[in-house]
């Protein structure tokens, strides 16, 4: 009998690694629906993406720097890095946030987490990943979720067509960025990756800010905004940013997105508790497909 190669990962452990990065992703991404709401309520959008990108890239360098990685990005992996950034940073902070502004929270999560969609049919076209049996019938259990949701609620988009226009473009937008970080070979560690990522994305966005918007009064926030901003500052935009990512370097590019189907019924159950918008029996419905999109693609992988 033949021993596993010294230094060699055990394959096995890395879905069990994925199962926990995606149940976090979950819960800390859910909540942040109803978070960026309350903030964006009381702050203009150029500033508030701002703001989170400047301190979550900060954030990651400095604990890639603790960590003892190198914060060094090789010369052949700028051009990669600032078109990821393009997707991953801009167009999804941007498009996301004028979205959540102009329409209720829990439902601009629905639209966004339209990505996996998308990232599956592009990872089919840009990487070479088979779209499999499992991950069409999970797509489709995943997507009957999201239609569950979204289908009563139509005239609630078409009253705010601007505002859904704009998820859906974050989900475009994401979902590309997701496909260009598997397809090029990173030498950069993870941390320091998605660090300079966010402050690459941060520069346009910041002078967006000087240009069109005023420089908002921080003093006249309330201690409800303030707490909303502290928990976008620790956990989605630093956590989160990390551990997206490694799902990512983790799984094939449509399977880790599918793993986020969950988020947005943790959007939509979280601004229910948090905003009092409206859940029910057609949110339970949708739970129960996204589960079973989870599991056709997710545990069967796993358990093969």
């Amino acid at each position: 009998m033949s021993r596993p190669q010294a230094g060699k990962p055990v394959i096995s452990s890395l879905p069990a690694a994925g199962f926990l990065l995606l149940a976090a992703l979950t819960v800390f991404w859910g909540v942040n629906w109803p978070a960026m709401k309350i903030v964006l309520s009381e702050l203009p959008v150029w500033w508030f993406r701002s703001l989170c990108l400047v301190v979550g890239g900060a954030g990651l360098l400095s604990i890639s720097l603790v960590s003892g990685s190198t914060l060094k990005v090789s010369r052949c992996e700028l051009r990669p890095l600032f078109i990821c950034a393009t997707f991953n940073v801009v167009g999804w902070h941007l498009c996301s946030a004028y979205g959540i502004s102009l329409m209720a929270a829990g439902r601009a999560a629905i639209v966004a987490f339209t990505m996996p969609v998308w990232a599956a049919l592009l990872s089919s076209l840009f990487l070479g990943e088979a779209l499999t049996r499992n991950k069409i019938v999970g797509l489709l259990f995943g997507v009957g979720g999201l239609a569950v949701l979204i289908g009563p609620d139509l005239l609630i988009l078409k009253a705010a067509p601007v505002g859904a226009l704009f998820m859906l473009l974050a989900a475009i937008s994401w979902a590309m960025g997701t496909v260009a970080i598997k397809r090029f070979n990173w030498t950069t560690p993870l941390a320091s990756l998605v660090g300079w990522q966010l402050l690459a994305g941060a520069l346009p966005i910041t002078l967006g800010a000087l240009a069109f918007e005023p420089l908002p009064d921080f003093g006249a926030l309330s201690e409800r905004a303030l707490w909303a901003l502290a928990y976008v500052f620790a956990f989605p935009m630093l956590f989160c940013q990390w551990a997206y990512f490694k799902t990512v370097r983790l799984f094939p590019a449509s399977i880790a997105a599918i793993g986020t189907l969950a988020i947005p019924v943790a959007g939509v159950y979280s601004s229910a508790l948090i905003l009092g918008e409206p859940a029910g029996l057609q949110e339970l419905a949708a739970l129960v497909l996204i589960c079973a999109a989870l599991a056709c693609v997710l545990l069967v992988r796993g358990a093969r």
